[in-house]
């Protein structure tokens, strides 16, 4: 039923603007248009990511969202840097750390909040 449709990240945010800010300018997405109060859409590749303001912001403490970056992964994490995203380190079971990044193997990800807390993640795939 849902195998051949495409799947989209849906963010709760409480500021909608600051979110602007960082989705639209630190992370560089594509704004789409919307027309729905208190809802910001952005192209992503071939993604939608969805972002809104909730009460209930910042709250998950799971992974939102994941984006695939290949082989830029490591000019990726320079560039998110540069625009001063911090990086979360976490000690994950069979995961290493090299700097910000996590790796086992040819594995390399890295996480990182948004302003309301929200994690998020690029990988290497």
């Amino acid at each position: 039923m849902l195998a051949n449709r495409n799947a989209m990240a849906t963010i709760a945010v409480k500021d909608i603007d600051v979110a602007h800010k960082f989705y639209g300018g630190t992370l560089g997405l594509q704004p789409l248009e919307s027309s729905e109060k208190g809802v910001l859409s952005y192209q992503s590749g071939g993604a939608t990511v969805i972002v809104y303001a909730s009460q209930y912001a910042g709250t998950n403490q799971a992974t939102s969202a994941t984006w695939s970056v290949g082989d830029e992964f490591d000019s990726v994490m320079r560039a998110l840097k540069a625009k001063g995203v911090v990086f979360e380190h976490y000690d994950l079971p069979g995961l290493t750390r090299q700097g910000d990044a996590h790796v086992a193997g040819s594995f390399k990800g890295a996480w990182f909040k948004d302003p309301d807390g929200n994690i998020l993640h690029i990988v290497n795939r």
